[in-house]
């Protein structure tokens, strides 16, 4: 999970997968979305490669990139149940405002 967040950290990264969330597309269809050079898309890609976001296929010449959603799936899991500790300490502080107000308002 570490290495995935680490990937989707970098805002480049993040565009590039917004963009594979449509579909497969080039590198340098997803270059050409980030204000990068070559070198660097290509590093990126490696990066979101190595953290398991992405499979690459060779298409000729080019590489072709597709998401692999199953890799968001464990940091989804994660945030469900950071998600639910926080609506239950919400919950637990709302009960305890309204008691507060109901006891300031009968004295």
């Amino acid at each position: 999970m570490d290495a995935v967040l680490h990937a989707l950290a970098d805002p480049h990264r993040r565009v590039m997968v917004e963009a594979l969330c449509g579909g497969e597309a080039t590198a340098g269809q997803l270059g050409a979305l980030v204000p990068v050079s070559q070198p660097g898309v290509s590093r990126h890609l490696a990066v979101l490669r190595d953290a398991g976001l992405v499979d690459v296929r060779p298409d000729g010449q080019r590489r072709v990139y597709s998401l692999r959603p199953a890799a968001l799936a464990e940091v989804d899991d994660w945030l469900t149940e950071r998600r639910r500790v926080w609506e239950q300490r919400m919950a637990a502080l709302h009960t305890e405002v309204a008691r507060g107000r109901r006891q300031r308002r009968s004295e």
